[in-house]
């Protein structure tokens, strides 16, 4: 298989170590945490196939691993894929398997994966049709009616730093909400981390229309931090440290997760499909 590039600044950005442990507090961690919640909603106890495409270092591969199933990690990004075999060792043997790889061209039988998860090719693939393209390459590798996760940042997610940080003092971050709003295309011409890297924002519509015409029957879409997307790192972080107080807020979560009215103000969102019989249209 031809080897995949991404673009040279959202590959510097992420060997620059961006998801190094991202997911460990403030809206990585509550991202973590409803993530994994309303996976398992729909995984069962059965042990399952599991593929993690865009894996990153593999957080989500190790904990499915560890609850049982045989996960199989791809990611773009040669330092990911690293981490990830790093990640997956165990005392006695390797948790879960890893290689680099393009989410559009996946080198790997039909009809051989149970579940795939999908966080964040649907962001990097800046092209409608390559994002059709990864979505069908995941219903070709599922098995009928296979469970597909595929997470997408909201529209609005800039927007939404920019206010709560005050980003949007910067001219610069003001030009890069204004083209987030006008078409969804997000590119941060400062190289810094803070501002992200070269990636496509969807609105919930949009999410919901390509999971469909991918031939997916669409179960829903999720937001993921939801109305909490507003909270500062450090509020989050007091929230989540107390238990009560986690309880509380997830709950809440929980209940207006699919509001259509609320779902363009999470940060993420995630979209659950099941895959219908695979026919090549190439």
């Amino acid at each position: 298989m031809k080897e995949f590039r991404l673009p040279s600044e959202t590959l510097r950005h992420y060997e620059a170590g961006a998801e190094n442990g991202r997911l460990e507090s403030g809206g990585g961690l509550l991202e973590l945490i409803r993530t994994k919640e309303i996976i398992m909603r729909y995984l069962g106890k059965r042990r399952a196939d599991v593929l993690d495409v865009g894996g990153g270092p593999g957080v989500y591969s190790r904990w499915l691993a560890q609850l049982g199933h045989n996960v199989h990690l791809i990611d773009a990004v040669p330092s990911h894929v690293q981490e990830a075999r790093k990640n997956a060792r165990n005392r006695s043997a390797e948790l879960f398997s890893a290689q680099l790889g393009d989410a559009r061209r996946l080198d790997l039988p039909g009809n051989s994966f149970d579940t795939v998860l999908m966080f964040g090719p649907l962001y990097h693939l800046t092209k409608a049709q390559d994002r059709i393209q990864a979505l069908k390459e995941a219903r070709r590798v599922l098995r009928p009616q296979g469970l597909l996760f595929a997470a997408a940042i909201s529209r609005y997610a800039s927007l939404i730093d920019g206010l709560k940080y005050g980003f949007l003092d910067d001219p610069v971050f003001e030009r890069i909400v204004d083209r987030d709003l006008k078409e969804g295309q997000h590119r941060n011409p400062t190289g810094g981390k803070y501002y992200f890297t070269t990636a496509f924002f969807h609105h919930p519509h949009e999410l919901a229309q390509e999971v469909e015409k991918s031939g997916y029957s669409l179960k829903g879409i999720y937001a993921v931090e939801g109305p909490a997307a507003i909270l500062s790192r450090q509020d989050l972080d007091k929230r989540l440290g107390d238990e009560a107080a986690r309880r509380r807020i997830l709950r809440f979560l929980e209940r207006v997760e699919q509001e259509p009215t609320l779902l363009g103000v999470s940060s993420h969102l995630l979209a659950v499909g099941t895959s219908t019989k695979f026919t090549n249209t190439s």
